[in-house]
Formats: structure tokens, C-alpha cells, sequence
């Protein structure tokens, strides 16, 4: 907790999260081969943590240092400290646990002394003739830059050569998982076909250092050792007058690849003169986190081990749900005319809006399409269909968000190749993100021109949508749609003044809209009317936001909320938040919807949002949060939150001590949401498709 005890810290509150992915490793009603993947996930969340919150506090560090502050930096990095290690000592106790697991079940990931010999010859013949091409060492010198070209992506082998009588040499391998599977599977002796052996590509290598090095150095003994950098993910941009900021966003892709570290770590049994040179040649600080590890480094590759036994050691699928909506007419358009649509990912498929999308591209009637780009797939058919539509002669304009953070390279080449393809290209104001997710179609109809919108909660981002849970709203509202068109304007002309009176627009009013819905709960809760707020985001840090919580929890207002990832608030405390309580969810689905309810005395505002409440989404960020207005579709949505809040296999208690206990079972029955949510929205597409089909009869 801070200072004023009011507060959680949020870099605490974010490995507080993390330890929630690592007990679903721990979890063993979880199949086995997916606790392997949450070890990577909770592996690439770390390595995002150092980039981003572990590099903030660094910062805060070095500045406070400069203008001679004493401050509290320097305390939460210690605790920081404290808490990774334990983390990373009870990652290391699970992977052994569950490497036993895999064995039980005739899996086996193996290290190069476990292979028999012929796997051994196997391999070696498979390193030279596959693997060794895409590996050149770096002899590492006194004089050299090692920061110039290690990647903070990557996991590397530091090889150390004896030879009696000479200095020890010391050369680099990186491990070219960019090029090459991490885990390669090993063929088994007849009489063994049971038994299925994988062996990480790092192992591989160790096992062919005579491969690489013999014949070129002349040395007694040969070994290497694992080690991984992490850098600051942040930089700053130059805005000078001759450069674009497509320009900038490159030369700061650069920029990150001389960024200084803050975070080594190295295989524990390294030799002490080797650790102490790389040490060096990094430049790490006293403020960086050096940490002593296991063999292997980079385990968010994990996130993609395979499943090489049967298909129970992993989730059984659930086949993506049609919406009723879309199946019954012969285009979208109609689809949407005729009510809005609520769709529900990765329950629903996001295929409907691919679909859409398609449509729009060549349908004659389609006059424009405006859509913002935030993260979208390698093979994104969302701008696939933005070429087609440029090309068919739709005025096609598509904003996108170079500062998407690690996704900038992707969305540069993007952003080049749709203004190749004739669409304009806007990325709008330095400084300032993008991350709504609208889409505005316009189109001619009989009756005049009438545009068509989507808003929701995630990206354009056809793998995402498929393990993201995220709303997407679909409308012919004119109300709605005309204030999308004002957000693309603003968009453009960020400075010219704009009214919202039903989106909620980061930074125009967000702020002071969400104040006055809290305030107004206030009044209600004092009037003795119906008073209530249900909240859902995936991190609560924003301080004005967490005060006015606390301000309508002591004034009688009922809050509940369910928080992915940082809390800020402490719920529950006398005084300060005893009408408070909040829960998290992590399961098989990452939970990524931001929904915001109102109880309003009985006349309840849901609204769908992209803005979690943090600061930069609030005032640094262009976000757009949505009313639900069909009561139906504010009915599904507060019944999907009811499910969650009656979850007993997935949801933990968020508290002050951050304890991350399971919500007591009691005498309840044993609901895992996701799994529940899914059974709810199959029922209630099944109904609808029923429905449809006798309204078709009877006309």
C-alpha cells in the first residue's frame, strides 16, 4: 500500500495479477498442457512488466535523484524485487512439478543429457543440416558494444571456452526462434512409440557446440550458459518539423534497440567471472533487476507448446457461436437495421464482423468506410477489405495507431501498405493515442443515406478475438452513429470543439462523465432511491476515479467490481470502502471487456467501453464508450456480469493484502463463468434462431 494507506500500489497490484496466471499453472483440474502455457503467459506478462512498469519506476528513480528528492521509488522498487524473486522461485518449483505431470502421461522434455544415443545421433544430423545455418556466435571482446545488437526479445546461450594456458573465451549465441520451432520433437526406438520426447531448440545447441566452434578455436572444454536482457520499453519522440511521424516511429523502433536494460538474468550455476563481464558489458545498474535463474530463459514461447499426446491434456474446444441476428437475413446491413446486436467474443465469432467488412467492400451501395487500427492479425482480413473497398472506388480511410506499443513495426508496414492501395491513411495527433475501436460505414439506401457502426471493447484482431472476451456492438442508431462520425472528425482536427451527448469521448468528457454518473448515484443512494454501480475494466489506477468510489461507497452507494489486473482501490476497509467489493477472473479466456453500470434509481445506464480507468485513458487517449440502449442487450449484458459474480472456480478475492484467495465455495454450486457464459449465449442464439424461424412462417 502507499504512503496514505489509501492506495495499492499498481506495479505491486500488476504481480499481483501475475500471480493469479501462475496459480492457473498451479491449478490441477487445469489440463496439463495448458498449465504449460500459463507458464508462458505468465512469462511474456513479466517481460512486459520489466519493459513498462519495472522501467517506469527506474525512471522515477533517476529523476528524483537529479532534482535531489527523496522519494518512495526506491522503497516500491525493493518490494518490487522481493516479490519477483518469490515469484520466480515458485515458477521454477511448478515447471519441475509439472514436467513430472507430462512424464506421468508419457511426455517428456528433455535436456541433451537425457537423450538416449540414438536421439543424440538423430539430432545432431537434424542441427546440421537444419538448424546450424541460422547460427553465427559473437565472440565477445573488451572493446565491443554488446547493447548495439542484443535483443530484448530473444534468449541467448553465452558459450565459454578453455583452453590451458590461454585466456578463457567467451561467444554469444542467440537462440533464432524467429526462424526456427523452440521445441522439436524427437523420433523414438522402435518398441517406445508410447513415450513422446521434446527437446527445447537451446538444448539442441548445447548438444552441437562442437558443431559450431570446432575446427575454427582450438579449446579444452566447451559449455554454455543461459541468459536473457530485458530493456526499457519506452522513448521519446523528436517531432522536428522535416520528419512525419511515420518517420519518427521508425527511427524510435531503433532508438529501442540501444534502449538500456533493466533486468538480466542468467543461469544460476554461471561462473562468477562470466556473469560479473556481461554485467558490465550491459551496463547494468544498481537499480536493475539481476536475477539468478533456471537453465531456460524466454518461457513465453511456452505460450505455443505443443500437444503431442492425447487431445484431453488440453481445453476441449468451444466451436464459435453464429449470431441469430446475422444468419437470417441475406446481408449484414439488413442485419442491423433492424435492431442493434450485441456480440460476445470469443463466444461469438468474429467472423460476422470480417463479414461485415467484406460486404461493405464491394457492396454498390457502400459510399465510405472509416475504421481505427489499434492491433490487428498478421493476415488481417480487416484490411484486406479496406484494399478491396479502395480498389471497388469507396472513399476508405483508415486511422492507425503507430504507437500501439510492440505492434508499432507491425501497424508501420501496414499503414504503407494501404496508402500504396490508394486508402488514406490517418495517424492521428502525436502525443495523444488512438484506441478506440470504431468502424463507420456509409451507405445510400432508399430512404437517403444511413451509416452503419460498430463499437466495442477489443481490437480488429482475428486471433485475439478468438481468446480475448470482449463486447462488439453493432447500430443503425442515428444518434450513435452520427457521434461516431464526430470522433473520426476529432480524429482529424483534434483542436476543433466537439459535443458528445450519448458516447463517452477520452479526453473530451470522459472525466467529468464519469463523475457526474458516480455523483448522481450519490444523490440516489441519499434519496433513498435504487443506488448501485457494477464495474468491470481490466486495471482501476486512476486516484481521481478510486476517490469518487470511495466517496459514493460511504455514502451508501453499493459497488461491485471485477478488475482483470491492477487495483488501486482497496475494497472492504471501514471507513473508506466497506461497500466495496471486487473480484478477478483469469481462466482459459483472457477477460479484456470494460463495462460501466448504473443503477440511476432504477432506470440503469450500461454503457460498453475501450478505456480502462487509468489515467492515460481518461485524459491522454481518444477512447469511446458506448450506451447500451436496447434494454434486451443491457439485460444480456448484466446477467453475463451476474454469472461472473457467482463464479466459484475462477474468481479471487481482491484485497488489501492482495492474498489472491478463491471465492469461498460455500454450499453453491461449483459455476466456472466462462464455461457458463458460453452455455448462457448458446441457449439464448438457439432461442432466438427459433423465433425467427416462426415469425417466417407466419408471414
Amino acid at each position: 500500500m502507499s504512503a496514505n494507506n489509501c492506495y495499492i500500489d499498481k506495479e505491486l497490484s500488476w504481480l499481483s495479477f501475475n500471480e493469479r496466471v501462475l496459480q492457473e499453472a498451479a491449478d490441477k483440474s487445469v489440463p496439463i498442457i495448458e498449465r504449460v502455457r500459463f507458464l508462458g503467459i505468465f512469462s511474456s506478462n513479466l517481460d512486459e512488466f520489466y519493459q513498462v512498469r519495472f522501467a517506469d519506476v527506474k525512471r522515477r528513480i533517476l529523476i528524483n535523484e537529479e532534482q535531489g528528492i527523496d522519494g518512495t521509488a526506491k522503497e516500491l522498487l525493493s518490494k518490487i524485487q522481493d516479490k519477483v524473486l518469490k515469484l520466480n522461485q515458485d515458477f521454477d518449483h511448478l515447471y519441475n512439478d509439472i514436467l513430472l505431470e507430462m512424464a506421468r502421461r508419457h511426455i517428456f522434455l528433455v535436456n541433451e543429457l537425457q537423450l538416449t544415443e540414438y536421439q543424440k545421433n538423430w539430432l545432431k544430423r537434424h542441427f546440421v543440416s537444419n538448424l546450424l545455418p541460422h547460427i553465427t556466435p559473437i565472440i565477445l571482446t573488451d572493446d565491443m558494444d554488446l547493447l548495439s545488437f542484443l535483443k530484448d526479445a530473444y534468449s541467448y546461450l553465452v558459450v565459454e571456452l578453455k583452453k590451458e594456458g590461454q585466456a578463457t573465451r567467451y561467444a554469444l549465441i542467440e537462440i533464432p526462434t524467429d526462424e526456427i520451432e523452440r521445441f522439436i520433437k524427437v523420433p523414438e526406438p522402435k518398441g517406445r512409440r508410447r513415450r513422446k520426447t521434446i527437446i527445447l531448440l537451446d538444448n539442441i545447441i548445447r548438444l552441437c557446440l562442437d558443431e559450431i566452434f570446432d575446427g575454427f578455436f582450438d579449446y579444452d572444454s566447451i559449455e554454455a550458459f543461459a541468459m536473457k536482457m530485458t530493456r526499457d520499453a519506452e522513448y521519446d519522440l523528436t517531432n522536428e518539423v522535416d520528419h512525419s511521424l511515420l518517420e519518427n516511429m521508425s527511427d524510435s523502433l531503433d532508438q529501442r534497440l540501444t534502449a538500456l536494460p533493466v533486468r538480466f538474468v542468467y543461469q544460476r550455476d554461471m561462473p562468477k567471472a562470466m556473469v560479473k563481464r556481461i554485467i558490465k558489458m550491459l551496463r547494468i545498474s544498481d537499480y536493475d533487476s539481476v536475477l539468478p535463474g533456471a537453465r531456460y530463459h524466454n518461457f513465453k514461447d511456452f505460450i505455443g507448446f505443443p500437444n503431442v499426446g492425447m487431445r484431453y491434456l488440453e481445453n476441449p474446444p468451444l466451436p464459435p457461436i453464429e449470431s441469430a441476428d446475422f444468419r437470417q437475413t441475406s446481408n449484414a446491413f439488413d442485419a442491423i437495421r433492424q435492431r442493434d446486436i450485441l456480440l460476445h467474443y470469443p463466444y461469438h465469432t468474429f467472423r460476422h464482423m470480417t463479414e461485415l467488412v467484406r460486404q461493405a467492400s464491394y457492396d454498390p451501395k457502400v459510399r465510405s468506410i472509416r475504421i481505427n487500427v489499434y492491433r490487428v492479425a498478421k493476415n488481417s482480413r480487416i484490411i484486406n477489405s479496406m484494399i478491396d473497398a479502395a480498389n471497388n472506388g469507396k472513399r476508405v480511410t483508415v486511422v492507425v495507431e503507430l504507437q500501439a506499443r510492440f505492434d508499432e513495426e507491425a501497424n508501420i508496414e501496414w499503414a504503407r501498405v494501404l496508402t500504396d492501395a490508394g486508402v488514406k491513411v490517418v495517424f492521428g495527433t502525436p502525443g495523444l493515442k488512438i484506441h478506440s475501436k470504431l468502424c463507420l460505414i456509409s451507405r445510400r439506401e432508399d430512404d437517403g443515406l444511413r451509416e452503419y457502426a460498430h463499437i466495442g471493447t477489443g481490437n480488429f484482431h482475428e486471433k485475439t478475438a478468438r481468446i480475448y472476451t470482449d463486447f462488439s456492438l453493432f447500430t443503425a442508431d442515428k444518434s450513435l452513429t452520427t457521434e461516431v462520425r464526430k470522433v473520426f472528425n476529432f480524429i482529424e482536427n483534434p483542436y476543433k470543439p466537439v459535443k458528445f451527448n450519448h458516447l463517452i469521448v477520452s479526453p473530451r468528457n470522459s472525466r467529468n462523465r464519469l463523475y457526474r454518473l458516480i455523483e448522481r448515484e450519490i444523490e440516489h443512494a441519499k434519496a433513498k432511491r435504487k443506488a448501485g454501480i457494477t464495474l468491470k475494466v481490466n486495471n482501476l489506477v486512476d486516484t481521481g476515479l478510486v476517490d469518487m468510489l470511495y466517496k459514493a461507497s460511504n455514502e451508501g452507494v453499493k459497488i461491485r467490481m471485477i478488475i482483470r489486473g491492477m487495483c488501486s482501490l482497496i475494497p472492504g476497509v471501514k471507513g473508506l470502502s466497506q461497500n466495496i467489493k471486487a473480484i478477478s477472473i483469469v481462466d482459459r479466456f483472457l477477460e479484456h471487456p470494460r463495462v460501466f453500470a448504473f443503477e440511476n434509481g432504477g432506470d440503469r445506464d450500461v454503457f460498453i467501453s475501450s478505456a480502462d480507468w487509468m489515467t492515460r485513458n481518461i485524459d491522454n487517449r481518444i477512447e469511446v464508450a458506448t450506451p447500451i440502449k436496447d434494454q434486451r442487450l443491457k439485460d444480456r449484458i448484466m446477467e453475463i456480469l451476474e454469472i461472473q459474480f457467482s463464479d466459484r472456480a475462477k474468481a479471487r478475492v481482491l484485497d488489501k493484502d492482495m492474498s489472491n484467495a478463491y471465492v469461498k465455495r460455500g454450499n453453491r454450486k461449483k459455476i466456472r463463468s466462462q464455461v457458463e457464459i458460453y452455455d448462457y449465449l448458446k441457449q439464448i442464439e438457439r432461442t432466438e434462431r427459433r423465433r425467427l424461424a416462426d415469425k417466417q412462417k407466419n408471414e
